[in-house]
């Protein structure tokens, strides 16, 4: 029987996020506690799924470790934790014939600039050089070099905002089979551009990033590659590889893998400029709101919780509130004084309290308010998609003149309506929404809202990529750097078991 060792490790930085994250950021399942995926929309669940199938394939579960988006990762809480990861990878690496390694991409530790590379060095050592490895990666993750050496194959997402986890699962695990099973010989192409993207344009079912998607889709369906994506990094994260990347993985064809890794290069450089965030003055967008009839969405992605943001911007409310907006607001922000001194007054009770600045006082002044106590909770949601569990701490509904403000604890990805859900506030019953999240799934709020501005506001995930201020990424780099010269070039990999 062979026996497959499975291992996850996921979480997305902002560089420019002032807040470390702590091993107590982390949510870790060992063993057998992985199999709570099964049945799930996750790349585990996914993987399960088909390994379910094969009565000739043991399962070896030994360690999952996700963590909320937020800033780099403090040294002492990733030497904890890499640690504890490849201690589990020991303990049940005995005589296995495969590794499935579920991660992000987008991590990032001080000291540690490539957690995943590190960790991928360390588990091919751990498993030896004839054990094929292979990774599944989010389209916002950062393919290393150092990652590449390591493994025989990848599978990517392919959709964003992101539904197909457990399909990336899935085709990772079918990946691994083969390699497995002698059928395929990867080898890959990869072409880096020096480029970073954001704005809708990215939305795959719409934007012209999605047009492109679907031809690695294609590719992979007709059989010309085993795997193939765009991956676009998360432009949030400062480390030295951050780029833009085209990857075709085939059987063996180098001609065919570089042809087409060059061939998407190219039509994805000329329309760089159309992959921008494209912003709207926040008093603009204001003055606009108020004429309207319809409820708008108010997207406040430079604060987006899910790319590594803090969580306690307060700028929209502080405008809306100083320009009279009479329209019901519903909001949220990640302010744990605020969360505590609601809990400790209890339901009912009015308090005096600051809201926002709480993590980033930098960039948010405290904002003084007056509020009602309307609910309490414990801050215990699940993702609408995934279904995979929130916990964002001690959380209360505070309500004051116009506004209605769900206020946590802790930060917790904002990327659909959970967090309001769970607390009792429907996004539907308000004239204007506050998104802390560049996009979400269509229905969830543009298929109802009149309007959804992308707002023009400070934060640590701001689409003004400019306004940031990298410092470690490779330079040139659009549009960082206006004036980037490009010509594609493919580097070839073969798979590290055939080396």
């Amino acid at each position: 029987m062979a026996k497959i060792l499975i291992l996850d490790c996921k979480q997305e930085v902002s560089s420019f996020n002032p807040l470390l994250s702590e091993y107590e950021n982390f949510h870790i399942a060992h063993g057998d506690a992985l199999y709570s995926h099964r049945g799930l929309n996750t790349e585990l669940g996914g993987a399960f799924s088909v390994f379910d199938q094969h009565p000739d394939i043991a399962v070896v579960p030994t360690i999952a470790a996700r963590a909320g988006s937020a800033g780099l990762v403090s040294a002492e809480g990733w030497s904890r934790l890499s640690a504890e990861i490849l201690d589990a990878v020991r303990a049940g690496a005995d005589r296995i014939d495969g590794v499935y390694a579920s991660m992000h991409g987008a991590m990032g530790a001080v000291g540690e600039l490539d957690p995943e590379g590190y960790l991928l060095a360390e588990v091919r050592k751990i498993v030896g050089p004839d054990v094929p490895i292979v990774l599944s990666l989010d389209l916002h993750g950062i393919l290393t070099e150092r990652m590449l050496q390591q493994i025989d194959g990848l599978t990517l997402y392919h959709t964003y905002p992101h539904v197909d986890f457990g399909d990336t699962g899935a085709r990772a695990a079918r990946l691994l089979l083969s390699v497995m099973n002698g059928e395929v010989k990867p080898v890959a192409a990869r072409v880096v551009v020096p480029a970073l993207v954001r704005g809708d344009e990215l939305i795959t079912g719409t934007g012209c990033y999605g047009d492109l998607i679907r031809e690695c889709q294609r590719i992979e369906r007709d059989g010309s590659a085993l795997a193939a994506g765009i991956m676009i990094g998360n432009p949030f994260t400062d480390v030295p590889e951050l780029c833009t990347q085209v990857i075709v993985q085939t059987d063996g064809d180098v001609a065919t893998a570089e042809t087409e890794a060059k061939r998407l290069a190219n039509e994805f450089w000329p329309q760089r400029f159309r992959m921008q965030g494209k912003l709207i003055a926040l008093d603009r967008a204001i003055a606009q709101a108020r004429t309207m009839t319809g409820p708008v969405v108010f997207t406040d992605a430079a604060d987006a919780t899910s790319s590594g943001a803090t969580g306690d911007s307060n700028a929209i409310l502080a405008a809306l509130r100083s320009a009279g907006y009479p329209g019901r607001v519903l909001a949220q922000i990640v302010d744990p004084a605020a969360a505590a001194t609601a809990h400790k007054a209890g339901v009912g009770a009015t308090i005096s309290v600051t809201l926002g600045g709480a993590i980033d006082p930098a960039r948010y002044k405290p904002m003084e308010t007056t509020a009602r106590v309307a609910s309490l909770s414990d801050g215990q949601s699940r993702l609408e998609t995934m279904k995979t569990e929130l916990d964002a701490g001690l959380t209360a509904v505070l309500v004051f003149d116009n506004f209605t403000v769900v206020v946590m604890s802790k930060s917790v990805s904002l990327f659909d309506r959970a967090m309001y859900y769970s607390s009792g506030c429907n996004p539907v019953d308000f004239d204007l929404v506050v998104v802390k999240s560049p996009h979400t799934e269509f229905h969830m709020y543009d298929a109802w809202v009149e309007k959804n501005f992308n707002i023009d506001a400070p934060g640590a995930t701001s689409a003004d990529l400019p306004s940031l201020g990298h410092s470690i990424c490779a330079r040139p780099i659009y549009p960082l750097d206006p004036d980037v010269e490009f010509r594609p070039k493919a580097t070839i990999y073969t798979a590290a078991t055939q080396r």
